[in-house]
C-alpha cells in the first residue's frame, strides 16, 4: 500500500522523531510511504481563532499538496490534526463560499487517518509486540487526547497498542479523560485557566511513578511535557488552585490485613494545601514532601509511535539509561 505521510507542523517543528518513528513502523510492515511536499498546517490554529479568512489559504495548500501525488491512504500521528481535517476544513471551506475546496478537502480528510485508527483499522495491527517487533521494558501512563476522544472517537486503539508492547508496565492514569489544558490557542488566551488543568495533569502522571507518559498527540505531550520539566526543575507546579488534586497516601498497618500499601486517592475540590493539614500523628510540615503530595522526579513525556517503533535491535532509551530529555520529552 502507498500511505502518504502528513508530518503536522507541530511534529516537523518540534518532533521531527516522532515522523520518522511513523515512517519507520510503515516501512516495517511492508509499506510505500511518501511525503507529499508543499505540505504545511491544516489551519487547526486559525480555525481555532476564528480566523476563517485567514484559514482558507492553509486549507487550500493542504488540499493542494495532497492531490498532487498519488496515494491509497495518509496518515498523522496526531488526533487533533486529523480531527480538523474532517470536522472543521469542509466547514470553513463552505463558510467562505468555496464549494469546491469543500469537497476536496472532504475527500482528502476521508482517506486521512490517525497512526492508531490507520494500524488497527486498516492494517490489522492489533498486537504491538507480535506484528511490529515493538519492546519498551518501561513503566508507561497514558494521557488520551481531548480530539482522538470526542472527534475521532478512538476508544481504547491507543491503549491496546501499547499495552501490547513486549514488557512494557502500563500504569492506569487517574482522570485520564480530563484536558491537559494546551487546546491550542486556548493556552495562550487563558494562560491561567491551562496552568492550572496542567498541574492537575502533572500531578496525576507523577502519583503513578511511570517513567514516561505517552499519548498520540505532539502537541498534548509538549504541554505535559513542559509542566514536568517545571516541576523538576522548580520543585512545584505553578497555576491557580486545583478544580482537582490526586495524592499518594499509605494506609496504616490496621488497614489491609498489616500491609502498608501506597494508593491513589482522587479528591475533588482540593485545594494546594489541602496536603499540610495535620495528619494522625499530629504532624505539619513546612513543605509537602513528594509521597504526601503524590509527586515523583523522573517522568517524561514520549509519543506512541516512538514506544511502538522501539524494538530489541534498536531500543527507545529513557532517561535512567542516558536519553536526553529536553522540554520534558524524550529524544
Amino acid at each position: 500500500m502507498k500511505i502518504a505521510l502528513f508530518a503536522t507542523c507541530i511534529v516537523d517543528g518540534m518532533y521531527p522523531e516522532v515522523a520518522q518513528a511513523t515512517v519507520t513502523i510503515l516501512r516495517r510492515l511492508g509499506h510505500e510511504v511518501t511525503f507529499p511536499s508543499g505540505q504545511a498546517c491544516c489551519g487547526q490554529m486559525h480555525i481555532n481563532s476564528g480566523k476563517f479568512e485567514q484559514a482558507e489559504p492553509v486549507i487550500n495548500n493542504h488540499v493542494r499538496a495532497f492531490t498532487s501525488t498519488e496515494w491509497d491512504v495518509a496518515v498523522a500521528p496526531s488526533a487533533s490534526c486529523v480531527a480538523s481535517l474532517g470536522h472543521q476544513q469542509p466547514m470553513v471551506a463552505r463558510r467562505m463560499g468555496n464549494e469546491a475546496l469543500a469537497t476536496a478537502a472532504a475527500d482528502v480528510a476521508g482517506r486521512t487517518y490517525e497512526l492508531s485508527q490507520l494500524l488497527t483499522d486498516v492494517l490489522g495491527v492489533t498486537d504491538a509486540a507480535a506484528d511490529l517487533g515493538s519492546y519498551f521494558p518501561h513503566s508507561v501512563t497514558y494521557h488520551p487526547s481531548c480530539h482522538g476522544m470526542r472527534l475521532l472517537r478512538l476508544g481504547d486503539r491507543q491503549s491496546d497498542l501499547i499495552r501490547s508492547v513486549e514488557d512494557i508496565e502500563f500504569i492506569e492514569l487517574p482522570l485520564a479523560d480530563a484536558c491537559c489544558g494546551f487546546g491550542g490557542t486556548f493556552s495562550v488566551k487563558n494562560p491561567e485557566v491551562s496552568s492550572a488543568m496542567l498541574a492537575d495533569k502533572a500531578r496525576t502522571i507523577q502519583a503513578t511513578g511511570a517513567e514516561v507518559c505517552t499519548g498520540g498527540d505532539a502537541s498534548c505531550l509538549l504541554h505535559i511535557g513542559g509542566g514536568l520539566s517545571r516541576f523538576q526543575r522548580t520543585g512545584r507546579f505553578e497555576g491557580t488552585p486545583d478544580v482537582t488534586a490526586v495524592h499518594v497516601k499509605e494506609t496504616s498497618a490496621t488497614d489491609i490485613g498489616g500491609d502498608h500499601t501506597e494508593h491513589l486517592t482522587a479528591v475533588v475540590g482540593a485545594d494546594d494545601d489541602d496536603h499540610l493539614t495535620a495528619g494522625e500523628h499530629g504532624t505539619s510540615p513546612a513543605e509537602p514532601s513528594q509521597m504526601q503530595s503524590g509527586l515523583r522526579v523522573g517522568a517524561s513525556t514520549v509519543h506512541l509511535a516512538r514506544i511502538l517503533a522501539s524494538t530489541k535491535e534498536d531500543p527507545l532509551r529513557v532517561q535512567s539509561e542516558g536519553a536526553t530529555v529536553s522540554g520534558g520529552s524524550l529524544r
